[in-house]
């Protein structure tokens, strides 16, 4: 549990660094056409952060990945959860144009994967769809 404890720990520390990265004016505008994906980001941040934690609760990651690292489905997943954190971490780089940015979101992609990237779009939802829009 001492492990989970510290986990969170780092999660919440890395999550204040990335918000005080990001910050700007609009962080929590969910106004015009963007509100309601944007909003959607933050419930999906919200409670993949609350059933992560409660599966914290009920089981110890660590214990459980040696587990799941045995089956040939587990590493197939792992593999394809670290090419799309590769993918999120290359989208940063495009958005951002900064080697530092990149570099600040590194560790938290490596670590909390899509946890991390749902931060990461809700924080940026704006910037992101105006390379589409």
């Amino acid at each position: 549990m001492k492990k989970n404890f510290l986990s969170w720990g780092v999660f919440a520390v890395l999550c204040a660094a990335m918000v005080a990265l990001e910050w700007h004016s609009n962080i929590a505008n969910f106004e015009g056409g963007l509100g309601i994906i944007k909003l959607f980001a933050w419930a999906a941040f919200g409670g993949f952060v609350a059933y992560s934690y409660y599966c914290s609760t009920q089981e110890n990651i660590y214990k459980s990945l040696g587990k799941i690292w045995a089956l040939h489905w587990g590493r197939q997943v792992g593999i394809d959860l670290y090419i799309g954190v590769s993918l999120s971490l290359i989208l940063i780089y495009l958005n951002e144009g900064s080697v530092f940015v990149l570099l600040a979101w590194l560790a938290p992609m490596l670590l909390f994967a899509n946890l991390a990237t749902l931060l990461y779009v809700a924080l940026n939802i704006e910037s992101l769809a105006s390379h589409f829009v």
